[in-house]
């Protein structure tokens, strides 16, 4: 099929992680996409048709909607959470991240970062990144994936327990599905992991064109005042994918509050998940910025080298001129509103940016407000073991 974004003279004129593939042609000819990525709400309503409303439709069919087994379709928390608001995220995502990627990638050629003797090269990575993100074999196999975990491996040894909507209880202590089951099983969860796996794979994509990229002679200026050499456009990645992996904290978030409210679980066994899922998150969406490393160190050392060499020439100059031996009355009369004492002072706040340079382009408190945004989904959670009013009088009373 053909390519949904004409070709240019632009290497980026393609670059895209979610335009083009089989799920967009289907959206396409379903009239539920119009490119590059809008009517999402059609989109969003329809996998919510496809996914959810049957299991309404079955529950109340079978008398498990509101009642008749300990855990009715409509209290359970694990299925809507899925369903209705992490779903409907990843799709959300698609037209987020299409607008941002290629923006946050732009500045390798705008600021000059990849030469222009290695640009063939930087169009031969963003050509096999296209073919990668429209590869037909690649979304196949993530569907057989996803269809052999919905047969073979249901949602963990818990999910299979007597008095839920979607399973009866049997003979000899079984928990046989029911119609609305096997429907949650081989269509809605299907579906949901077939596009959470999908973004995993488009993740990998950005992963390999971030790791190609890095590999290039890449020209960093040590002097840039991001301390990166340039390259600190790059953490805008993570906010620009943080609807992806805020949904994914916001899917472990809902399964543990299905343990807590519905199981009556305490929490406190679930607090190393609680920790450890948004850091874990956070390093995943940090982890292609780490290739940069090695060249960012390289050029951190050879530009303080040089620097120091610049800097010694001028301090010299500065001396011969200013702080001679014997001193020269002369020349201390035109002190007085010379340039070179601001020039020094310059010199001195460069030198700041060279000894501050870092080795990955991404800022230690960004970061840590990633992983906040990702924690979010989990602060519900604490409410369930401290009420609200007595957290409220707690946090005045450090504040008045």
């Amino acid at each position: 099929m053909a390519q949904t974004i004409p070709a240019d003279a632009d290497p980026l004129g393609r670059f895209s992680l979610t335009v083009d593939g089989p799920l967009y042609w289907l959206y396409l000819h379903s009239h539920l996409l119009a490119p590059p990525e809008n009517l999402l709400k059609r989109r969003v309503i329809a996998m919510v048709s496809v996914t959810w409303l049957p299991l309404l439709v079955l529950t109340l069919a079978g008398g498990t909607a509101f009642s008749g087994v300990r855990v009715p379709f409509l209290t359970d928390i694990n299925a809507h959470v899925r369903l209705l608001i992490a779903l409907p995220l990843l799709l959300a995502a698609e037209p987020l991240v299409h607008a941002r990627i290629v923006l946050i990638v732009r500045p390798f050629l705008d600021r000059g970062i990849v030469p222009p003797a290695s640009r063939s090269e930087f169009s031969a990575i963003v050509e096999t990144t296209v073919r990668m993100r429209t590869s037909v074999l690649a979304e196949v196999m993530l569907l057989m994936t996803t269809t052999i975990l919905s047969v073979w491996v249901w949602d963990g040894p818990w999910a299979m327990r007597g008095g839920v909507w979607f399973a009866a209880r049997g003979e000899q202590g079984s928990v046989p599905f029911v119609a609305a089951g096997w429907w949650y099983a081989l269509v809605s969860l299907n579906l949901f992991r077939f596009v959470l796996l999908r973004w995993y794979y488009r993740l990998l994509i950005w992963y390999r064109f971030l790791w190609l990229t890095s590999r290039l002679p890449l020209q960093l200026n040590p002097l840039h005042p991001d301390r990166v050499g340039g390259l600190g456009f790059l953490s805008g990645s993570l906010f620009a994918l943080a609807p992806v992996f805020l949904a994914q904290s916001i899917t472990v978030a809902g399964a543990i509050a299905a343990r807590v409210v519905q199981d009556k679980a305490p929490l406190e066994p679930f607090t190393a998940e609680i920790v450890v899922v948004p850091l874990v998150l956070a390093l995943v969406a940090t982890l292609p910025l780490v290739f940069f490393s090695r060249s960012l160190v390289n050029a951190g050392f050879e530009g303080a080298l040089k620097y120091g060499r610049l800097a010694t020439d001028y301090v010299d100059q500065f001396r011969q001129r200013w702080l001679p031996e014997p001193a020269d009355a002369r020349a201390r009369d035109q002190l007085l509103g010379t340039p070179d004492l601001q020039s020094l002072a310059d010199l001195g706040n460069a030198y700041e940016s060279v000894r501050g340079f870092h080795g990955v382009p991404l800022r230690i408190r960004t970061f840590f407000n990633f992983v906040i945004v990702l924690a979010l989904p989990f602060l519900p959670l604490m409410l369930t073991v401290v009420p609200v009013d007595e957290l409220l009088r707690h946090v005045l009373s450090r504040l008045i």
